[in-house]
């Protein structure tokens, strides 16, 4: 009983969440002044619930209180990735963690109930309609007729993730020339500092984990940068589909550091207002990712990806 007093509250945990992101997009350094009001109005909430993500924030170690000041960054969020894992969790989002790593191993069908994840995870009832509610936010789960639900299809066999690749094959490049595309200069900052430092890492200790969390915000960036509210939506849906666990399954760690400077270059041309450079360098670059091939790769990448140098 003791255990499951201490979990925080679940909107609290999401708020301390979307802090970390908040910081981390703007390019927030260690030192960095956190205002509760500055907070919450890039939260769109009110200053009582900052304060408590703030003081959970703080009990991680994350921030710190000064009496003279107020709260103040302490984690260097580019080098230190993996802070919101170390951020306590919710029952209904370990137990969405789980359902995910069991469908993803088949070990669940398309269609599961209620009832039959209570039984299988031993779980209250309230608790397993809060962790598909949640999934359900994240569009991986839809209701279905009755007392079931339903997962969407992810790209985790070789056919869905071909459909995958072409999907965004359309819809990705036209995100980039779509009229009015704004690219958010803090998050394409805080990108390129989480990128160069995986980029530079050992093979040893390359963490697929933190690639999978930049390839996602990366990607994520340019849906959210166009200015069709269709496309970002349609982008922002499918693009939550590759955070299930074993979607990056099977890509060696020379792709995934080819990747990331596929990306810097396409940083560099998005940044310098070169949109249509920018629109064929993510063709090329889906198309490479889709055949997840090293020996592809290096037949047609280095050659495109290093003729076209960013301009003084």
């Amino acid at each position: 009983m003791q255990a499951a007093a201490r979990r925080p509250r679940t909107n609290h945990l999401d708020l301390a969440q979307r802090i970390l992101d908040v910081a981390r997009q703007r390019g927030f350094e260690p030192g960095a002044h956190l205002p509760e009001q500055q907070i919450a109005s890039l939260c769109n909430v009110s200053r009582t619930p900052v304060r408590a993500a703030l003081r959970l924030l703080t009990e991680q170690g994350v921030v710190r209180w000064e009496a003279a000041t107020g709260y103040r960054l302490v984690a260097d969020l580019t080098a230190q990735a993996a802070v919101a894992a170390e951020l306590p969790v919710t029952a209904e989002d370990e137990l969405a963690e789980a359902i995910l790593r069991d469908r993803s191993a088949r070990r669940l069908d398309q269609t599961v109930t209620v009832v039959g994840l209570m039984r299988r995870y031993e779980a209250e009832r309230k608790t397993v309609l809060k962790a598909l509610q949640r999934l359900t936010e994240e569009n991986l789960v839809d209701r279905a007729p009755g007392q079931s639900w339903l997962f969407r299809r992810a790209p985790d066999d070789p056919e869905a993730q071909g459909e995958s690749y072409e999907f965004r094959l359309l819809l990705e490049p036209a995100a980039i020339l779509t009229p009015g595309f704004r690219l958010d200069g803090a998050r394409a900052a805080a990108l390129r500092l989480g990128m160069e430092a995986l980029a530079t890492l050992p093979d040893a200790a390359f963490d697929t984990r933190e690639f999978q969390r930049l390839d996602i915000e990366f990607h994520g960036m340019i849906a959210d940068g166009s200015a069709n509210r269709f496309v970002a939506d349609a982008l922002s849906d499918h693009l939550r589909l590759r955070r299930l666990p074993g979607t990056y399954a099977g890509v060696n760690v020379f792709r995934l550091k080819q990747s990331l400077r596929e990306h810097l270059t396409m940083l560099d041309h998005l940044e310098s207002r070169q949109y249509e450079v920018a629109a064929d360098l993510l063709r090329v670059h889906l198309r490479l990712s889709r055949s997840q091939r090293p020996q592809a790769a290096s037949r047609g990448a280095p050659a495109l990806f290093g003729m076209i140098s960013r301009p003084d």
